[in-house]
């Protein structure tokens, strides 16, 4: 039976397989849900369109789509605010999900995210860094991992995002400023226009994202084989990335998280 809750819970979906589950388990578990995409479908793979219309009949749910007021995808961004990526995380999360996010929820909306069993601690981070949003870990309370949610939705029939058939740990968009010099090497062989894309706008504003050894690396500049993307950190995007307001320059260390 269904618990009742006057407070909506928003999950939050992103085209990834946890994300997914997470709608799944809320829909099944609560009455006041609502499943929601911030819209980054310009650069993220065809597929992805066709892996949220079986998500939403696989909850019997239909997923709103949100999308920015200011912005129209992640160039546009780049663009108009001089920023790729810092430690802090991608301005392109901030002003197309985040930001999103904001302006749609309500003080005492119970947010769910993609956060898995492995992730306990980027949960307890977002959580420390967000004291404001009341959350629901429905995928750690229920012990469910990244390998669990992809059979829930081989279970159910439905095809996982292509993304992760060619071998990529997350489903965002193709060519991420988050990745390492293997995953853009994988992006290289995979998706040679992307990476072409990002290539030109790194020279356009004077910016890499990668380092080797201490030096600054445009990606024209990679040297082919370089990286191993399977020991690389996940690049997952979500409402727990996140880069700051102002512009801080090229690839600078930066200490928080907003």
């Amino acid at each position: 039976m269904k618990q009742s809750d006057d407070k909506r819970r928003l999950v939050w979906f992103s085209c990834g397989a946890a994300s997914a589950a997470a709608a799944k388990i809320a829909t099944e578990q609560y009455d006041n849900v609502e499943v929601l995409y911030c819209d980054t479908y310009a650069y993220e793979h065809p597929d992805n369109p066709r892996f949220l219309k079986d998500v939403e009949k696989w909850i019997g749910k239909k997923i709103k789509v949100l999308k920015s007021d200011k912005y129209k995808d992640i160039y546009d961004v780049f663009d108009k605010t001089g920023w790729l990526v810092g430690n802090a995380g991608a301005r392109c999360t901030t002003e197309l999900k985040k930001k999103v996010r904001q302006a749609y929820q309500e003080p005492d909306d119970i947010h769910v995210m993609g956060f898995t069993f492995e992730e306990v601690h980027r949960a307890d981070r977002f959580k420390n860094n967000n004291p404001e949003l009341y959350l629901d870990n429905i995928l750690i309370d229920n012990k469910v991992s990244k390998r669990q949610c992809k059979l829930m939705l081989q279970q159910a029939g439905i095809e996982i995002p292509t993304m992760y058939k060619l071998g990529y740990k997350n489903n965002n968009c193709i060519g991420c400023v988050k990745g390492g010099m293997g995953y853009w090497n994988k992006i290289r062989d995979d998706f040679p226009d992307a990476f072409n894309k990002m290539a030109k706008q790194e020279r356009k504003m004077n910016v890499s994202m990668l380092k080797r050894k201490g030096e600054r690396l445009f990606l024209d500049e990679l040297p082919l084989g370089v990286g191993v993307y399977k020991e690389e950190p996940d690049i997952s995007c979500g409402m727990y990335c996140g880069g700051l307001d102002g512009q801080t320059g090229d690839n600078e260390q930066l200490d928080m998280f907003i």
